[in-house]
């Protein structure tokens, strides 16, 4: 027995790291239960005892090991023993010697009983343009505005060189700037808007264990605390309350991003799933708790957006001549036991100085050409205006030329009225106007930015890295993408 104590690993702590940051969700987020017996098929996670909602431990670590190898190696690059990914949050499942994680993320609950909003989603067939039989569900949601206390505490071993201590602290201030920026999200569905966030300010206690008073300093530490204390100095930047530089890292996350805006055209409904108080019309357009606002917000949501692109999609790469494949790869597919996650992340966005009016419409008898008996109903969408504005965002991960070309394709689309949003499209809603739309490329080795807008009814391109290239080549740039596009498929292009 005493020969297996020499022989184990001993782990010395030198210093003990807390850090503490007030979670703020910006978008409606998902926290699923798993609970079975629950009235919606998707039921929120909550605290037994204050009913708050509840963010476990094991999801905060996910997220950030998850945005920490992204990080440093890409997407879809295989974590790897020796990565920072590892030597913060331990070894992998597939090393059963691998080490354990010196970083303690405590289980954290919402400062306050949420807010609960109730969303409805359906698949669509593709084929008919129309809703599933079974196909339907509900689910549960934190509204944007609930925060949530974060508590870190990470362990420095002794025996470790300052170079590997100081590499380790600089690994969690870089995972944390994921929440610091907004680059994180928790939660289910968070590649369709839902479970955007940020820390906004952050508290530090460095404990030198080696020193008698830290050591008293850190037992009489009020551990069972994790909110933000008022008399203690906030850091709006994780790097700078750990006294690190993050500036030489290296961002190897290959992505494609769309940032348009667009005018309402008409009229927009996206059904709400949520319960109305008075007199309310029978169909309400979708709205959304907003921390900067006293009443829910209209939103064109990420699911109801991505699930026009990908039916668009569909019917461009069929014209084509191609197959789904493409199709399943960008937007994810679920075919028995095979799965494949989205690579387009679509955001849910606020629509902006929005107008709501209730129309009142009746259903017509085909044979008769009278009004059919009982089918009076009232709709409550929203009506565009001069300074209404809507916002689409997209984020294509580990993208393709070819891949490029198709997303500009469905943005042209949108961008020209031909490609409506949200429902009742046969009567005229959801059509939008382009203004302006920024695509940047973030590429590790060779980033590209490119920006699209209207002038006097002339529609312009513009390389916004290098503004005093021609426009002709822009054009010629981007048009190489859907030339791709054509070449994946099979066609011949025409040079």
């Amino acid at each position: 027995m005493s020969q297996e104590r020499l022989n184990r690993n001993q782990h010395p702590i030198a210093k003990r790291i807390i850090v503490r940051g007030t979670l703020i969700l910006d978008t409606p987020t998902c926290l699923g239960s798993g609970d079975a017996d629950s009235p919606t098929d998707i039921a929120l996670l909550r605290d037994t005892v204050s009913d708050c909602g509840l963010l476990i431990g094991s999801s905060i670590a996910g997220a950030l090991r998850n945005y920490l190898r992204e990080y440093q190696d890409g997407y879809g690059v295989e974590e790897q023993n020796g990565d920072r990914a590892t030597r913060l949050f331990g070894g992998t499942r597939r090393d059963p010697d691998g080490e354990q994680s010196p970083l303690i993320i405590n289980d954290a609950i919402s400062s306050t009983i949420p807010t609960v909003e109730l969303r409805d989603g359906v698949e669509i067939e593709a084929i008919t343009g129309t809703a599933k039989p079974g196909h339907k569900y509900d689910l549960e949601l934190l509204a944007a505005g609930t925060k949530f206390p974060l508590s870190f505490e990470l362990l420095v071993e002794k025996d470790k060189k300052s170079v590997e201590q100081q590499a380790l602290i600089n690994c969690l201030a870089l995972a944390l700037q994921g929440l610091e920026k907004a680059e994180i999200g928790i939660g289910m569905k968070k590649r369709r808007g839902f479970g955007r966030c940020h820390v906004k300010e952050w508290q530090v206690w460095n404990f030198n264990l080696e020193d008698p008073g830290d050591r008293t300093a850190w037992l009489n530490f009020e551990h069972w605390r994790t909110d933000l204390l008022p008399d203690r100095t906030t850091y709006p930047s994780i790097a700078t309350a750990l006294g690190v530089s993050l500036e030489n890292e290296s961002d190897r996350r290959d992505r494609f991003v769309i940032h348009a805006q667009f005018q309402l055209v008409g009229s927009l409904l996206i059904r709400s799933g949520q319960d109305s108080t008075g007199r309310a019309p029978d169909v309400v357009h979708l709205k959304s708790h907003q921390p900067d606002s006293p009443n829910p917000e209209p939103v064109l949501s990420g699911t109801s957006l991505a699930g026009v692109l990908r039916h668009r999609a569909e019917r461009i790469v069929n014209t084509l001549g191609g197959s789904s494949t493409l199709v399943k790869e960008l937007f994810g597919f679920v075919e028995g036991k095979e799965a494949q996650s989205s690579r387009l992340v679509v955001r849910e966005k606020v629509i902006k100085n929005a107008t709501e009016l209730v129309q009142t419409r009746i259903a017509i008898d085909r044979f008769t050409g009278g009004a059919y008996h009982g089918a009076l109903f009232e709709e409550q969408p929203i009506f565009g205006g001069d300074k209404t504005l809507v916002t689409v965002e997209l984020e294509l991960r580990k993208p393709e030329k070819y891949e490029i070309g198709l997303l500009l394709l469905l943005l042209k689309d949108l961008w020209t009225s031909d490609l409506p949003v949200g429902g009742e499209s046969s009567i005229g809603r959801g059509r939008l106007k382009g203004i302006k739309a920024d695509l940047i490329w973030h590429h590790p080795d060779n980033p590209q930015q490119w920006t699209i807008y209207e002038a006097n009814d002339e529609l312009k391109i513009i390389d916004s890295i290098n503004p005093t290239q021609s426009e002709k080549s822009v054009r010629d740039k981007l048009e190489g993408f859907v030339k791709e596009l054509w070449a994946h498929l099979g066609k011949e292009v025409e040079v």
